[in-house]
């Protein structure tokens, strides 16, 4: 396994980026990105430092990328944080300057169609961590999730390794961002009913790759994927967005990274509970736990054919639903199918 470079931590008290290298979603939810700011400075400590186009929807994909890239370059900037996601990062990425990032290495939090800086990142040797969101989980209405917030915590300040926690109760139904009154009430949630593993109980460490499927299945098409080769041995993340794929379009898209040849050489798969409901799409609690079933079958019937006989955890809460868990995208973890165990490290 090739040893991750992980980047310096920042200690409280320091400036940290907050950028929007996706969408500018903090100049249309402003009541949201404040509570989000605030609590970054308050039960985090840190200093936000907003960039140019931090609250700006739209902006072109190279003032984007310039900010991206000047908050790395920055000395006093000790980590980045997206604000939220998006669909179009996938063309903010080519005007990136890797020589800047590469020779100023720092903790990147993002989720999403952030997938496309992590796996750039990883693609330059770093270690990114995939989840964190200013607006998503720190502008989480009455409180964060405490599950978000501690794994958040340890890998913003800690090099350590850090055991994941099932979710005693989660959610996949935001409140109206475009209501501020509901930032007081939380959100709705379902009792957890622990991960699911398949597979043969044998323990597996690996580095991490992946992310959201669907943008993996953009960057696979614009061929910036690692090779076979160099995946090899690592363990795949996967997670759905709330766009919802259906189970049918999740086997294609999984089938697909096989064609490519880069599923075989994965030991272990960790799939993050799919989201099951949006505003457009409003489904049941039992209409929820049957699309989770079709998800989770859809993911096993497209890897058999191509992976040999990984261990496999589904509704890990690494995602789009609530709480979040914070995963070092090219970094260490470990998947124990005997002791139903896992662990990352910061």
């Amino acid at each position: 396994m090739t040893t991750p470079r992980y980047p310096t931590k920042p200690q409280p008290g320091d400036r940290v980026a907050v950028v929007s290298p996706s969408a500018g979603l903090p100049g249309l939810f402003p009541h949201v990105y404040e509570l989000g700011l605030r609590r970054l400075r308050e039960e985090l400590h840190l200093v936000p430092v907003e960039y140019p186009t931090t609250r700006v929807m739209g902006a072109d994909p190279r003032d984007r990328a310039r900010d991206l890239t000047a908050a790395f370059a920055d000395p006093t900037i000790t980590a980045v944080l997206a604000t939220v996601g998006g669909d179009d990062l996938i063309t903010v990425t080519p005007f990136l300057d890797d020589d800047v990032l590469r020779a100023n290495p720092k903790p990147y939090l993002g989720y999403s169609d952030n997938t496309n800086v992590l796996n750039h990142l990883y693609r330059l040797g770093m270690v990114a961590y995939h989840g964190g969101s200013v607006l998503v989980h720190l502008g989480r209405p009455g409180r964060p999730h405490p599950l978000t917030f501690d794994s958040l915590r340890a890998a913003l300040f800690t090099s350590d390794w850090y055991d994941l926690t099932p979710a005693a109760e989660w959610g996949d139904e935001p409140l109206d961002w475009q209501d501020p009154t509901t930032l007081t009430e939380e959100p709705p949630m379902l009792p957890g009913a622990g991960w699911r593993w398949h597979g043969p109980a044998r323990v597996v460490r690996g580095r991490t790759w992946g992310g959201n499927l669907e943008i993996l299945h953009w960057l696979a098409a614009a061929d910036r994927v690692p090779s076979a080769a160099e995946l090899s041995g690592s363990v795949l993340l996967l997670e759905t967005s709330q766009e919802m794929p259906s189970a049918q379009e999740v086997f294609r898209i999984v089938r697909n990274l096989g064609e490519r040849g880069l599923l075989a050489g994965f030991p272990a798969i960790v799939v993050g509970r799919p989201k099951a409901w949006d505003f457009g799409r409003p489904l049941s609690v039992a209409e929820r736990a049957a699309w989770g079933e079709a998800q989770r079958a859809a993911v096993l019937r497209a890897i058999g054919p191509y992976v040999d006989d990984p261990v496999v955890v589904f509704d890990v809460d690494l995602g789009h639903t609530d709480p979040q868990l914070i995963i070092p995208y090219g970094g260490e973890i470990l998947v124990d199918a005997v002791e139903r165990r896992i662990a990352v490290r910061y």
